[in-house]
């Protein structure tokens, strides 16, 4: 019984151990669980801390890209305020600087500085000049075979004979005399050749008679006396013409503007070279002298009235309107470009882009001839967007051409430009130019806009009426608009989240409302209804209240005949959480005006 007890007690005993190591398994298996629970639940953490450290990393670059732009915008609010160009107004250096510079001006004008030298040797006058010599080789050839039988013929008309050929060097000296403007010494051989025609004639009084002299002289005298007289006489009449000619040089203009003189315009002028040199008269001069070179060299003058034959062109630089202080607009529609035809046809080769370039000189000049005035109190630059929206690559066949036309337009057209507004700007510029700021004047920096898309319509409004922008850029201005014009002023309302904005337009009996509006970026509600004044009167629904998605026509137009004083009442409500921007104008017509 003893040894079937201990057996057992043995048993229980394994038994136990066992379980208690299955447990103590268990349990290391449960802490290896958890601890690769723990890790796991780490690895996620880790993950989701990196992922919400990006997350913010990307708020704040974009807060700051939307801080840089701000900046941008807010840094340059006011349009580029034009100095004055009344001399009275510089200051004592700047005037002084001014007059230094018309000095210079006068010096290099009578030294000729401002003319293109003249040209080499030229091969197509050469080319020209070719068949006329073969022509006159070939009679000279005839003259002498004809001539030989005559031999022996008396001495006395030897030099009758060799007159032709004394004459012969005449027909190749054109050429020459044009560039050096016939000084008087080229007309010695014709003023030699005139005393062998009077030769046989011995009365000399009438040639003294002729001269203004009362002498008489000897009917025998032999002494060259005539000749001297009519050498003397022929410099004597042709003195004077060299002054003359140099009277009638034409006068040295840019832009239509004389470079001296009196003329007010011509300090403006001045002036603006004087600004883009920081008033350092040397380099003022230069650069004056330079760009007047040029025009002569690149033909300003005849480019003017050129058909250079792209009207498609048109649609990619134009000028339109104004900006609230005067200035013309011109704007750069690069997206035009998406057109492959129309790229092809600007850039498609050396010819077509050395003629696109010649076209945005042209239209350059003729905007500046056209819409600037270079008076002291005049508008003489003007403002320039650019539109960067779809714009071709950096990289490409217009590459060439577009540096080479900035390159120009910044050598010889300085303080052109009172503002720059670059729009619908994508992220990548933004950054560029937050890199390249440093690197301009405080000058430039204040001529500069730049905003993205979605600040487009507004930043252009804060320098242009909404009235003068076009429809494509968030304004009302439309070609051949026959109901309203730029004379017309736009009413500017801002509708702010989950609120309405009601436009009353009163109406007179038997008048006939009109108005157009536009809300930017839509998705409101729109209703328009005529209340009369009248006290029982009936409110008529015009346009029933729907919403307008983003995708609507820019423009909502409408117009109402009303038979009764009242007024017509447009509500736009805004259910979004963020602001609008409403544009509207109206008019009020009699009856007899809209019959």
């Amino acid at each position: 019984m003893a040894e079937e007890t201990k057996q057992e007690t043995a048993a229980v005993t394994e038994v136990v151990v066992t379980e208690a190591e299955k447990k103590v398994e268990v349990e290391e298996k449960a802490v290896e669980v958890v601890e690769k629970a723990v890790e796991v639940v780490e690895e996620k953490v880790d993950e989701a801390t990196a992922a919400a450290e990006e997350e913010k990393k990307m708020e704040e670059a974009e807060a700051e890209a939307r801080a840089d732009e701000a900046a941008v915008i807010e840094g340059s609010t006011a349009s580029f305020k034009e100095e004055s160009n009344l001399v009275s107004d510089l200051a004592d250096p700047e005037q002084k600087a001014l007059a230094q510079l018309k000095d210079l001006v006068a010096a290099a004008l009578a030294a000729g500085e401002f003319d293109l030298p003249p040209p080499t040797p030229a091969a197509d006058e050469a080319k020209a000049e070719e068949p006329a010599k073969t022509d006159a080789a070939a009679e000279k050839t005839e003259v002498a075979a004809e001539s030989e039988p005559k031999a022996e013929a008396p001495a006395p008309e030897e030099p009758k004979t060799d007159a032709p050929a004394q004459e012969e060097p005449k027909a190749e000296a054109p050429a020459v005399a044009a560039a050096a403007a016939e000084e008087p010494k080229a007309d010695a051989p014709a003023e030699e050749a005139k005393p062998a025609e009077p030769e046989p004639e011995e009365k000399t009084v009438v040639v003294t008679e002729e001269e203004g002299t009362k002498a008489v002289l000897p009917a025998d005298s032999a002494e060259p006396v005539v000749p001297a007289s009519a050498e003397t006489a022929v410099p004597a009449a042709a003195e004077p013409a060299a002054p003359a000619a140099a009277e009638h040089k034409p006068e040295e203009l840019i832009w239509g503007v004389p470079l001296a003189g009196g003329d007010e315009r011509t300090d403006t002028v001045l002036l603006k070279f004087l600004r883009a040199r920081e008033f350092k008269v040397k380099e003022a001069m230069s650069m004056l002298k330079a760009a007047v070179l040029w025009r002569k060299s690149f033909g300003i003058d005849a480019l003017l009235g050129a058909d250079l034959g792209v009207p498609e062109l048109e649609s990619v630089v134009f000028y339109r309107g104004a900006d609230r202080e005067g200035h013309p607009v011109c704007y750069n529609v690069y997206s035009e470009f998406q057109d492959k035809g129309l790229y092809e046809k600007a850039f498609g080769d050396d010819e077509k882009r050395d003629r696109f370039l010649r076209w945005r000189i042209q239209l350059l000049e003729r905007g500046i001839r056209e819409q600037l005035n270079f008076s002291s109190s005049g508008v003489c630059s003007m403002v320039q967007v650019t539109d960067l929206k779809n714009s071709p690559p950096m990289l490409g066949k217009h590459r060439a051409v577009t540096r080479q036309a900035l390159s120009l337009l910044q050598d010889n057209y300085p303080e052109f430009i009172a503002k720059k507004v670059f729009i619908n700007v994508p992220w990548w510029y933004l950054a560029a130019n937050k890199m390249m700021s440093p690197f301009l004047t405080q000058r430039t920096k204040s001529k500069f806009t730049v905003c993205s898309p979605a600040k487009t319509a507004e930043t252009l409004f804060r320098y242009i009426a909404p009235e003068q922008v076009p429809v494509q850029f968030g304004g009302l201005f439309k070609e051949d608009d026959t109901e309203f014009s730029t004379s017309d002023a736009v009413t500017e309302l801002t509708v702010k989240p989950f609120s309405k904005e009601t436009i009353e337009i009163p109406a007179t009996e038997n008048s006939t409302v009109v108005w157009e509006l536009r809300v930017l970026g839509w998705e409101v509600s729109y209703g328009v209804e005529f209340t009369p004044d009248a006290e029982g009167g009936y409110t008529v629904i015009v346009q029933k209240t729907r919403k307008v998605p983003a995708n609507e026509e820019p423009i909502m137009k409408g117009s109402f005949k009303a038979g009764e004083p009242g007024k017509v009442v447009l509500t736009v409500n805004n259910p979004t959480s963020k602001k609008k921007k409403l544009l509207c104008r109206f008019k009020v017509k009699s009856s007899t005006e809209s019959t």
